[in-house]
């Protein structure tokens, strides 16, 4: 049984936007990682995992095919590894986002190999929103967050850290 394109997008746009929003506590939390990065990788396994329920999305796929996605799924992991870089000096870590494409990447090739052209058109435009909204999102709330009032002593040195971290980097909170 195929699923509507509107499931395809619910299913895609939930786990995006959840997983984006895990991704804007952790920068707000001055963590390395941010919406994009984690936005992706939730849509990223959601798509995979669309691919792979034989009872949403019809595809025929043998056993062959499922080690074959599993095997591009474990390798290009390291593939995405080689993207990130930690610099000692700063303590900062960049290439996170560029590995969580190469990853997305990845599982949209997967897809298109099984010929499921909506979850492609679906993963594709909301990679593309991930990846032109993330920033300001991150952005806005940082505003909001520093000029909510926030009396919480032990949240002032928080938010302290995280515009001391700060940089020119991705997922450098503020940026």
């Amino acid at each position: 049984m195929d699923v509507a394109l509107s499931e395809i997008a619910l299913r895609l746009g939930v786990a995006t936007v959840a997983a984006g929003t895990v991704g804007l506590n952790r920068d707000l939390h001055g963590k390395p990682i941010g919406v994009r990065t984690l936005g992706l990788v939730g849509l990223s396994a959601a798509v995979v995992v669309l691919l792979a329920d034989g009872g949403i999305i019809h595809v025929n796929m043998s056993d062959a095919t499922s080690r074959v996605i599993q095997g591009i799924l474990t390798g290009i992991g390291f593939l995405g590894a080689g993207v990130i870089v930690h610099h000692e000096q700063g303590k900062r870590i960049h290439g996170l986002t560029s590995a969580a494409c190469v990853w997305l990447t990845a599982c949209i090739g997967i897809v298109c190999g099984a010929g499921q052209w909506r979850i492609v058109l679906v993963a594709g435009l909301l990679a593309s929103l991930v990846l032109l909204l993330g920033k300001p999102i991150e952005r806005l709330f940082h505003r909001l967050s520093h000029h909510g009032g926030n009396d919480d002593p032990t949240t002032s040195s928080s938010n302290d850290t995280a515009a001391d971290q700060s940089g020119t980097g991705p997922h450098q909170p503020g940026k």
